[in-house]
């Protein structure tokens, strides 16, 4: 089946997800995030990830508004942060949110980190904006195992996604099996590893006999996985080769030679050491 930019995934109720999106973390806030929303719906993406912590809604809303593309047509992610867990506590958060997006509803609501066990009380809430219809699916991100199989023996909507850090370097092999016998899709955040991989010798070698940049290769490896990606970048011409990755194919032996880069190694945070 070939792949596009359009391409998507479907969630376990029904909810159709872009298969790549732009992540807006670190972008900041003010008018270049306003702009750079515009240009990666200009360039046919068609996701936007952001979160509250990131302080840049009101400019990702901004942008999706002034953009040529219609917000039925646009998947916007955004996610509660740590000081905003509790049955409360996460629908004022979810309003807030709504307001900086100016939107009357939300794609995808993810709750950023777990915590220790606050989750479970925060999971009620998200279930709630579900069943109002202000929320078209609800997930978590960097959920471990354990965090999972707890949520699930108490929930009654079990997350559609799990956005986690995952790139080469991190392959997350067991909790993506994990998700996907429990039909949970995986988004990679950090899926470049923070730029770190752009000049290992092994995606170089691959870069160069498909005539792609490493990104390139990388993004790549993730689709073919069926892992939802979201690179962030700012630069207009990185934007546009982020996207185009669907006119090449990786064979297996490149595929097996990328997951053997794992070092189970984070750029990011260790979600157990991460308690509050």
């Amino acid at each position: 089946m070939s792949m596009n930019i359009h391409h998507n995934l479907k969630l376990h109720n029904g909810i159709e997800m872009p298969l790549i999106g732009l992540g807006t973390y670190n972008l900041g806030g003010g008018r270049p995030t306003v702009e750079t929303v515009k240009a990666a719906l200009d360039l046919g993406f068609r996701s936007i990830d952001t979160a509250s912590f990131y302080n840049n809604e009101l400019e990702v809303g901004e942008g999706i508004k002034e953009s040529a593309v219609f917000r039925k047509d646009v998947f916007v992610t955004t996610k509660l942060w740590n000081d905003e867990h509790g049955y409360d506590a996460a629908l004022r958060a979810f309003e807030a949110s709504l307001r900086r997006l100016d939107m009357d509803y939300v794609d995808l609501y993810l709750i950023h980190w777990p915590g220790k066990d606050k989750y479970i009380e925060t999971w009620k809430a998200f279930e709630r904006l579900y069943g109002e219809g202000v929320v078209k699916a609800i997930g978590v991100s960097n959920f471990q195992e354990h965090h999972l199989s707890k949520l699930l023996s108490t929930c009654n909507e079990k997350p559609a996604v799990n956005q986690i850090e995952l790139h080469p370097r991190l392959t997350q092999e067991k909790l993506r099996e994990y998700c996907k016998k429990l039909n949970i899709k995986v988004e990679a955040w950090s899926p470049l590893a923070n730029g770190r991989l752009l000049n290992e010798p092994t995606i170089n070698y691959i870069a160069k006999k498909h005539g792609r940049t490493p990104a390139q290769i990388i993004l790549r490896w993730h689709v073919q996985n069926d892992i939802i990606v979201i690179p962030k970048t700012s630069s207009i011409k990185r934007l546009a080769e982020n996207g185009n990755i669907f006119d090449f194919r990786l064979s297996m032996e490149e595929m097996n030679l990328i997951d053997s880069l794992n070092m189970n190694e984070r750029v990011g945070q260790d979600p157990d050491k991460m308690i509050f």
